[in-house]
C-alpha cells in the first residue's frame, strides 16, 4: 500500500496559509460492517479558522461500461462526519479522534495478506469559513469476513485458483445489493471443471444477517450453448460452522448444471431453482479489469506470487492512484 500522505494545506479559495489536515488511520485491515478508526490530526493556519465540518468519504475505483466501452472512475460509497464546530487557532495543532462503521457490501482488498488489486480510500473533506476541501486521501485496507474467508479458502483447497477481482458498476438483479457497484472475484477452475467452464466470478453481498454468495460460470460457447453466462445464488450466516469444502464444491455443481440446462434450452431461469435470479439489465461482467492478479495454489487463492512481479503491479496502481488524487489537488 502507498504510505499515506502527509498534510496537505487547504489552498485554493481558503488561500495560503490555511489549516492542514493528515488523517491517520488505525493500522490493520478493517472487515466489513467492521469499525474504522484513526484521528484526525488539524495544524493552524496563520489565522484564526472555524472548522464547521469534517467529513470522511469512503471512495473506490470502478470499472464501468457503457456501450461495450469499458471506463474506471471514483465512486463515494459513504459518507461520516466526525467532528467540526470548533475555532481552529491560529498555529493550533488538534487531534480530533474517530471511529464509524464500515458498509456491509464494503469490496475485500486482501487476502491472507496477500492485495488483490482492489483500491478503496478514505478522503477527509474539511469545511472552512463556507469553502468546502477534500485535503487528504489515504488507502483503506479491507479483510474478509468469517464466512467470506471460509469460503475462498475452500474454493482454494478444492484446486480453484485466483485470477483477478475488480468492482463493476451496476447492480445484480433479485439480490439485497445496496452500494452502486459489486466485488468481482474472478476464479480459475478446478481440473474437474476445466473442461466446462474456463472461470467462475464470485460475488459476496453480505448484510447484517449474513451473506449472499453469487457464482456466475463463464462464457464457453458451443453448439448448443447461447454464449450468455450463468448464475447461483446461495446465502449463508456469518458465523455458519459447515463442511464448506462439501458445501462449496455441492454450489459449483449446482452452477455448472444450471449452466448445461441454460446452454441446453436457452432459458436463462432454466435449472435456476429457488436459488436463481435474472440480472438487471446494468449488470455486466468484464475481463481482468485491472490486469492485476495474485497467483494462487491448490492450498489457497493467495499463498503466493509468481515472482514477486504480479503483487508488486498491484501495489504499484494503488500507489499511483493515491500520488495522482494529490497531484490533482
Amino acid at each position: 500500500m502507498a504510505p499515506p500522505s502527509a498534510s496537505r494545506p487547504l489552498l485554493g479559495s481558503l488561500g495560503v496559509g490555511g489549516p492542514t489536515v493528515d488523517t491517520v488511520l488505525d493500522p490493520g485491515p478493517v472487515q466489513p460492517g467492521g469499525t474504522l478508526s484513526g484521528q484526525v490530526h488539524l495544524k493552524g493556519g496563520n489565522a484564526d479558522f472555524d472548522i464547521e465540518h469534517i467529513t470522511l468519504e469512503l471512495v473506490a475505483q470502478v470499472e464501468a461500461e457503457h456501450d461495450d466501452v469499458e471506463s474506471e472512475g471514483v465512486v463515494a460509497f459513504d459518507r461520516h462526519t466526525v467532528g467540526g464546530g470548533f475555532r481552529l487557532a491560529e498555529g493550533e495543532q488538534r487531534s480530533v479522534p474517530f471511529s464509524v462503521t464500515l458498509p456491509w457490501e464494503s469490496p475485500i482488498t486482501e487476502l491472507y495478506g496477500q492485495p488483490l488489486g482492489i483500491v478503496l480510500g478514505v478522503r477527509t473533506e474539511l469545511s472552512v469559513a463556507g469553502a468546502k476541501d477534500k485535503g487528504d486521501l489515504d488507502p483503506l485496507t479491507v479483510g474478509p469476513l468469517p464466512a467470506q474467508e471460509a469460503i475462498l479458502e475452500a474454493l482454494g483447497q478444492l484446486g480453484f485458483g485466483f485470477k483477478s477481482a475488480d468492482l463493476e458498476y451496476g447492480r445484480i438483479g433479485g439480490t439485497g445489493q445496496r452500494l452502486p457497484f459489486y466485488q468481482e472475484i474472478e476464479i480459475t477452475p478446478s481440473p474437474q471443471y476445466a473442461h466446462q467452464v474456463n472461470e467462475i466470478e464470485v460475488t459476496f453481498l453480505a448484510s447484517p444477517g449474513g451473506l449472499e454468495v453469487v457464482l456466475e460460470a463463464d462464457k464457453r460457447g458451443g453448439f448448443l450453448t447461447s454464449g450468455h453466462d450463468a448464475l447461483t445464488r446461495f446465502t449463508v450466516g456469518h458465523h455458519d460452522a459447515r463442511d464448506w469444502n462439501t458445501e462449496v464444491d455441492a454450489w459449483i455443481r449446482q452452477l455448472v448444471e444450471h449452466r448445461a440446462s441454460y446452454g441446453a434450452h436457452g432459458d436463462p431461469c432454466a435449472g435456476y431453482g429457488h436459488y436463481g435470479h435474472d440480472v438487471h439489465d446494468d449488470h455486466h461482467r468484464s475481463g481482468p479489469g485491472m490486469g492485476t492478479a495474485v497467483a494462487a495454489g491448490a492450498a489457497g487463492l493467495a499463498v503466493g506470487v509468481v515472482g514477486g512481479m504480479v503483487a508488486a503491479e498491484v501495489v504499484d496502481e494503488v500507489g499511483d492512484f493515491f500520488e495522482g488524487d494529490e497531484d490533482e489537488g
